[in-house]
């Protein structure tokens, strides 16, 4: 079977934001204000949703974020639904989405991570449609540096184009933006020097496989159901192997190495030809480091495993796409992850 992608994004196509998550607190409407202007100044309409309310944990009930979610997912006028951010429980949306009409409606890019791993990973999953773990919206207005690309670019690439993206060799060792006090911001602070590091050995690395992964956090709560066979995912749509990334978005190292053994153990990294990690600035624990979290949860795999890949939640980031034949490379000499919507 092969994977479906949502047609690319064309000026004047509407773009749907809505929180399935957490929503916008009204000291940060400024900053969803000017992401929104940012998106409309590459030519597309935006539709903002009712589900932002930025008062509690969550947006609105479960019902109603899900109601959304799946009214913007199967409006054929909107080619694309992005967050303004993550959250905590965008799994209490998953039983109440219809999967089947999202298999059967015309594919729309569903874009985001963190929390947003919990819908997009399993939507990729069940119904073979491609998801974009990249920016959330209130992320879109900064430049990408040199070497990675926006959402919005992946989300406009002609299907079937490869491209490729690579480490910019700097990263922001810590804190974030004030949107409070800028929210017009839109140069990265990147302070600290780092490329990527390969945990399981030394030599070149180059292998390819499907695309597939999200947040430890999140998508941890999901294996042994039916929303997270990543096994049967790789059987329909990918005999050649996966390439699954994963990312640390806050848990102390040894909470991620509990969560990885448990994935491992459900049969997420199966499949696995190799695995990439997203660099991360959650705390080590006192005799146990993330990296060395990984390593101790995926070492059995005895796969390449690379880490501090900008795919989580320290800037800058390296949007991937879940469903897309990936091939990663990893030498003295470069490091790239290339990308194929086909």
């Amino acid at each position: 079977m092969t994977v479906r992608y949502p047609r690319p994004l064309r000026p004047g196509d509407r773009v749907g934001i809505t929180s399935p998550s957490s929503g916008v607190p009204d000291d940060l409407r400024a900053r969803l204000d000017v992401a929104v202007r940012h998106v409309k100044a590459q030519g597309y309409e935006v539709v903002v949703g009712h589900c932002m309310d930025g008062a509690g944990h969550v947006s609105a009930p479960a019902a109603d974020r899900a109601g959304e979610l799946m009214a913007m997912l199967t409006d054929p006028g909107i080619r694309a639904v992005v967050p303004p951010w993550g959250g905590e429980m965008a799994i209490d949306v998953l039983p109440l989405l219809d999967w089947d009409r999202l298999r059967d409606a015309e594919p729309t890019w569903l874009v985001g991570f963190s929390d947003m791993s919990t819908v997009m990973t399993p939507l990729t999953l069940l119904t073979g449609v491609a998801t974009l773990h990249g920016n959330n919206l209130m992320d879109t207005p900064y430049r990408a540096p040199e070497g990675l690309l926006s959402w919005l670019d992946i989300a406009a690439a002609p299907q079937g184009h490869p491209f490729t993206q690579s480490p910019p060799h700097r990263h922001r060792a810590s804190g974030w933006d004030d949107y409070r006090a800028r929210p017009e911001v839109s140069e990265y602070t990147l302070d600290t020097p780092g490329t990527w590091t390969r945990l399981d050995a030394d030599g070149d690395v180059e292998v390819e496989g499907r695309l597939i992964g999200g947040c430890i956090e999140t998508l941890c709560n999901l294996t042994g159901t039916g929303y997270l066979d990543v096994s049967a995912f790789a059987r329909a749509h990918a005999p050649e192997g996966l390439l699954v990334y994963v990312e640390a978005g806050g848990d102390e190292a040894l909470t991620i190495c509990r969560n990885l053994h448990g994935m491992r153990l459900a049969g997420f990294f199966d499949a696995a030809n190799a695995v990439l990690v997203g660099r991360t600035s959650a705390p080590d624990a006192a005799s146990l480091t993330q990296h060395e979290a990984v390593l101790d949860a995926l070492g059995p795999l005895n796969v390449p495993i690379i880490a501090d890949v900008e795919c989580g939640h320290v800037p800058p980031y390296l949007p991937i796409v879940n469903g897309a034949r990936g091939r990663l490379v990893h030498t003295q000499a470069r490091s790239e992850l290339t990308q194929t919507l086909d």
